[in-house]
């Protein structure tokens, strides 16, 4: 790391995100894109106009914010910018191009190299640097990616330049941990995103569950607590009871999974990431049973601040 100025970019499926790093600033930026009342999510298409229309706005709030502390964009010295959901081969989103398109004319327009990495890798860096130790970037790590489009179990191991790289070795087979949230909240009444809103109800809940995860190894399977809370719902029970339900079964389907990996890998650090990790009853149970490290929730949804964290290692994918 180094005092040099970094600007970051992510174009998700559900944030405009500009942000910039150095040793002493910290500007993370973001707008949710728009999702019309009892829908949950938006085409790809809509994802790239929304992104078009937002980014100059974004970018302007970090642009501002950046000169108050006295510098201005001419002083960046690279930027980091998601262009893929994964690492992997073939992981490919439309919704990222429009944040490469940018980052990569200003890049020429400001003289100064452009790295790519993926939204994945971000979100990980991100989260590292909210919980205060960047330090694990250089040292084999259990991370959870838990989000709208991901529930992921990763071991993330550092390359020859100091970037995550990420192997996935198990997940949801079937319903994301984001996907079942939104789904049963949007059936709820409740906006989209719902994470937030079920994690408020939650918190209201007095009753306690049981939970039987469907695990096959570390992987694991949420379509069945979809049916339950519709039923839960369809009797008229209370939407708090409801919210505890949904939120108590896929931290019982993580905790399970997590217990499998630490059986296989040993007692590695743990690291939770994406917007689902925002909830409040799963970094107190992750936390108290497993010491896990859990970014503020401003740096565990979408943002771009990982990226610009990335960037300042002088590399890319």
């Amino acid at each position: 790391m180094s005092d040099k100025i970094y600007l970051g970019i992510d174009t998700s499926n559900y944030t405009t995100s500009v942000a910039v790093y150095s040793d002493n600033i910290e500007i993370n930026c973001k707008k949710l894109l728009t999702v019309k009342p009892g829908e949950i999510g938006v085409r790809q298409s809509e994802a790239v106009f929304q992104h078009v229309r937002q980014l100059s706005d974004v970018f302007s709030e970090a642009d501002t914010k950046l000169k108050n502390l006295g510098f201005s964009m001419r002083d960046i010295s690279g930027v980091g910018v998601s262009v893929s959901p994964r690492t992997a081969e073939g992981s490919y989103m439309p919704c990222f191009l429009t944040g490469k398109m940018l980052a990569e004319n200003l890049s020429l327009s400001l003289s100064v190299p452009c790295y790519h990495f993926s939204h994945q890798q971000g979100h990980i860096a991100a989260a590292l640097y909210s919980a205060g130790r960047l330090d694990l970037l250089d040292e084999k790590i259990i991370a959870y990616h838990l989000s709208g489009g991901t529930s992921e179990g990763l071991i993330v191991t550092p390359n020859e330049h100091g970037l995550p790289e990420v192997e996935l070795v198990c997940g949801s087979n079937d319903l994301k941990a984001g996907q079942a949230i939104d789904r049963i909240g949007v059936a709820m009444g409740l906006p989209f995103p719902a994470g937030k809103y079920l994690d408020e109800l939650a918190s209201k809940s007095t009753k306690r569950y049981k939970h039987k995860p469907a695990m096959k190894g570390a992987d694991f399977s949420l379509s069945g607590i979809q049916n339950k809370c519709e039923k839960m719902l369809r009797e008229n029970e209370s939407q708090e009871d409801i919210a505890k339900y949904c939120l108590g079964y896929i931290i019982s389907s993580i905790d399970a999974s997590l217990a499998n990996l630490k059986e296989t890998y040993g007692d590695l650090p743990i690291l939770f990431s994406g917007g689902v990790s925002s909830n409040s009853l799963l970094r107190e149970h992750m936390t108290n049973k497993y010491g896990a490290l859990f970014a503020k929730p401003a740096f565990s949804a979408d943002n771009a601040y990982g990226v610009a964290v990335l960037a300042s290692k002088g590399a890319g994918i």
